[in-house]
């Protein structure tokens, strides 16, 4: 499976900002992109903004299954911390 993803850090702007995306199908990745354009960094809601956002996804070079062997963070974090 191929995921899409944005990232701001290609799209030079006054707060650097470093946050990336990514999803597995476009409406995901569009929905996720238009929630942190208009909270960060203070766009409207249009048809227009979404138009661009979508002309920007790009595919992601490796394809990846479950990050971590489908365990979150927390677990992983859990484990290392485990007396031995």
């Amino acid at each position: 499976m191929t995921r899409k993803y944005i990232d701001c850090r290609e799209y030079p702007s006054e707060m650097h900002c470093t946050v990336s995306i990514s999803a597995d199908n476009d409406d995901e990745l569009l929905e996720a992109a238009v929630q942190h354009a208009v909270s960060v960094h203070q766009h409207q809601d249009t048809p227009e903004l979404r138009q661009q956002l979508r002309q920007l996804f790009k595919e992601e070079s490796t394809s990846m299954e479950m990050p971590m062997g489908g365990r979150s963070a927390a677990d992983m974090e859990a484990q290392r911390n485990r007396p031995t």
